[in-house]
């Protein structure tokens, strides 16, 4: 994406020119001190192999030895969303590509050693089996998810369609709870929309960013004008993102002309997002929970740096990050964090999450949608 691929993959290949030749410990010693820097790691390094495959009482794999340290190199750099991908790893997600299999519909994120629901997809199995955003994912078929990293945690997930797969949950009380989920093809509902009852309010729900939402957006836009819409109340919650440049074509239509989002690699190389809109057409509000996450930031940040709406809820997840993926060789492949997505007052979301300009917090036995209400209440004084 920024002209680092070539470079990845030459380091990666360099890597494992120096694992095959660790015959010949001089050569062993120099190749990996130019990668470390450092004579004592490199001599660490192959000790620690050659002691290994000396004096362990079992069998040792060379491949699992390769694999592991692959593994433990991507992973010390301490970015749950980098990982290195095995050669069953790569399988799985090679297969998912083709269609061959399904899964439950719902997204996750890492915080710390938990692997947390940010949402649970309409209309889709998790949702429907009581998967909710904000539950902690424990175990996979009584497998404990603590040693697993992000990609593992999906494959494990994933599966042929009409199979069964046991999820145990934590909830945000701390009580834990085993679902069964039967594996299905995955619906992606984008936009869809209505004008609030006996207002002129217009009311739009982007579920997700994928391929067709800035058509379908601005298709539901232009019918809801034609209803009579004089504002517009806009529903990201739940909703885990997707498509950055889906989210930048609906922002485009909501935040006046200047920056959007801007993506910064490690090395300052910048690449922004724009809106070329004159003006704010309608007063707008935006709805945000803790399942707002990448693509939905995007947007919700434009709106509120640029102050083209104001945004209602809680805190959004904190999905802030792009992701690249390196093939090493025909069967294994490593996920790299290569940039981080910045809104238009330069401000990194990646951890952190977006605070609503106007704090409600909606219960679980909520009976009236309190945080649609504040919306349109506040759409409505504007009106006035």
């Amino acid at each position: 994406m920024f002209g680092k691929r070539r470079w990845q993959l030459t380091a990666c290949c360099l890597l494992t020119a120096v694992l095959t030749t660790a015959a010949i410990v001089g050569t062993e010693a120099v190749l990996l001190n130019r990668l470390t820097g450092s004579v004592s790691e490199s001599v660490r390094f192959l000790r620690t192999m050659k002691l290994l495959k000396r004096n362990y009482n079992g069998e040792v794999d060379n491949h699992q030895l390769f694999d592991g340290a692959l593994k433990g190199m991507v992973e010390s750099v301490g970015d749950p969303y980098t990982v290195y991908l095995n050669k069953k790893d790569f399988q799985q997600l090679s297969e998912m590509t083709v269609g061959s299999f399904g899964g439950i519909g719902i997204v996750f994120g890492k915080r710390g050693n938990d692997y947390v629901v940010i949402s649970a997809l309409e209309d889709n199995p998790g949702a429907k089996a009581g998967i909710k955003s904000g539950d902690i994912i424990t175990a996979i078929d009584d497998k404990s998810t603590r040693e697993m990293n992000m990609e593992q945690v999906a494959n494990k997930i994933r599966g042929k369609y009409g199979t069964t797969v046991t999820l145990e949950l934590k909830d945000k009380e701390g009580k834990l709870r085993k679902v069964n989920v039967v594996r299905a093809e995955i619906k992606n509902p984008s936009v869809a929309g209505q004008m609030l009852a006996n207002t002129k309010i217009g009311y739009i729900r982007i579920a997700i960013f994928n391929e067709n939402t800035g058509d379908d957006f601005a298709k539901k836009y232009a019918e809801l004008e034609k209803q009579g819409m004089q504002a517009l109340v806009l529903d990201l919650r739940e909703n885990p993102g997707g498509i950055l440049d889906a989210g930048v074509d609906v922002a485009r239509m909501l935040v006046p002309k200047g920056p959007i989002v801007s993506v910064i690699d490690k090395n300052g190389n910048k690449f922004e997002e724009t809106s070329s809109l004159e003006k704010v057409k309608y007063p707008l509000a935006v709805l945000v929970d803790h399942g707002s996450a990448s693509a939905s930031e995007i947007v919700a940040g434009a709106i509120k740096d640029t102050k083209s709406g104001k945004l209602f809820g809680v805190k959004t997840f904190g999905k802030g990050s792009v992701q690249s993926v390196y093939r090493l060789d025909n069967n294994t492949a490593v996920k790299i964090t290569v940039a981080k997505y910045y809104t238009p007052s330069g401000v990194s979301i990646h951890n952190v999450g977006i605070e609503p300009d106007v704090k409600v917090e909606l219960p679980d036995d909520a009976t009236v949608d309190v945080q649609l209400k504040a919306a349109e209440d506040y759409l409505l004084q504007q009106l006035q």
